[in-house]
């Protein structure tokens, strides 16, 4: 791997993790288009920890928050909220461990089709829902919902941040908090695939590339949350709808040249 490819590959993953444009569908959509072949799996472990660092910085408060409240003998918000993400994460991780090498090999058509299905559907959520709703009005349904929700995120084209904030605005949640409890909801399952691929990494593979890529995800992705947080206090999710039609039209017609 040159650092070249470990600075777009760590763009592309940091900016579709934390953006509703799917990171699995660019991960495997930008390599074919430019020709690259497959990194190896000191690239997937590096995306993964610099995905981690991130959203783990950004939100390291709220977190040391929730887990206090969640090991506290006294009933709180934060303490239902911290059980709920814990039940809400299994389905995901469930659909990882047994879905996700079934899914690696999708053609592109096939992912390219799923990003404007799904664009379409995160629209369509922004449209109706209600956008009343803040953190302390979610229950333990509208979680695990949501949890749910962030299972189909295992397929390339479906975004994990844009099926959970799609599932939340449906469920009547304001822009902004839609998408902090999508970020909220995915650390435990960011810090398990980060664990998870960790046992592939050894020493010969700690080179430059590595660390850069995991650099740039991590700053790149602190950048993408920071960014997609601001930008829904006053605005919609109109950009990321269009720029994954175009994206899937675009990939569908190399797709038949």
């Amino acid at each position: 791997m040159t650092n070249l490819n470990a600075v777009v590959l760590g763009s592309v993953q940091a900016l579709g993790e934390f953006l509703p444009i799917s990171s699995s569908a660019h991960l495997v959509l930008v390599p074919r288009l430019l020709g690259w072949a497959y990194q190896g799996k000191a690239v997937d472990v590096a995306l993964h920890w610099g995905t981690l660092v991130a959203v783990c910085a950004y939100f390291w408060n709220d977190w040391i928050a929730l887990i206090k409240a969640g090991f506290s003998r006294e009933k709180s918000q934060e303490r239902s909220l911290f059980w709920y993400i814990m039940l809400a994460t299994l389905p995901g991780g469930l659909a990882g461990l047994l879905l996700e090498k079934r899914v690696e090999d999708m053609p592109t058509i096939a992912i390219a089709a799923i990003l404007a299905g799904f664009a379409i559907l995160l629209w369509v959520s922004d449209r109706y829902g209600r956008h009343s709703k803040g953190l302390a009005d979610l229950g333990l349904g509208s979680t695990l919902a949501i949890g749910a929700a962030q299972a189909v995120a295992v397929v390339p084209g479906v975004s994990r941040s844009g099926i959970t904030l799609t599932a939340a605005l449906w469920l009547g949640l304001k822009r902004e908090d839609a998408a902090r409890f999508s970020f909220l909801l995915s650390v435990p399952i960011v810090v398990a695939a980060g664990l998870y691929e960790a046992r592939h990494l050894h020493g010969a593979a700690l080179t430059g590339p590595f660390w850069i890529s995991l650099l740039v995800t991590t700053v790149v992705g602190w950048a993408a949350i920071r960014f997609l947080l601001s930008y829904l206090k006053a605005r919609g999710v109109a950009l990321f709808v269009v720029y994954r039609i175009l994206f899937a039209l675009f990939c569908g017609l190399w797709a038949w040249r």
